[in-house]
């Protein structure tokens, strides 16, 4: 493998752990967006989401197996995290005994969620502003 494949194969593997970064930045936006949504379109409460990573790899002619990076396989909800149910007679989605059933939504939760996935990608976002360094000084170099 060359020099120049390796740089454009490292920008390709930070390239994805932005994007999967993203997703899940994006996910975590929606579970604080609806944090409090005690009925979606199928009548349930929200359920808060989460992102599954998937390693990517790829395998040469020898049998070696090289990381490509990470991709965010899919979205899926969060069946371990238990709904919260409050008494509150006065919601309309109540049931007949007074209890709503809430997201299982913790905006502490999703607020840690925030950070690490924000960090992950300004480290991702420092590679790759490396990664242009090092191409821009190699053509300066190929003249």
């Amino acid at each position: 493998m060359s020099g120049l494949e390796r740089l454009f194969g490292g920008m390709r593997t930070t390239s994805m752990g932005l994007s999967a970064e993203r997703t899940r930045m994006d996910v975590i936006a929606e579970n604080i967006a609806n944090a409090r949504t005690t009925k979606t379109a199928n009548g349930q409460p929200y359920r808060r989401q989460v992102v599954r990573f998937e390693p990517l790899v790829e395998h040469d002619k020898h049998g070696q197996v090289t990381s490509m990076g990470v991709r965010a396989a899919e979205v899926l909800p969060d069946l371990e995290t238990p709904m919260e149910r409050i008494y509150d007679p006065a919601n309309p989605d109540a049931t007949p005994d007074g209890f709503v059933t809430m997201p299982n939504v913790s905006a502490t939760r999703e607020m840690a969620d925030l950070v690490t996935a924000m960090r992950a990608y300004e480290a991702n976002l420092k590679v790759q502003e490396n990664f242009s360094r090092m191409a821009e000084r190699a053509l300066r170099m190929a003249r």
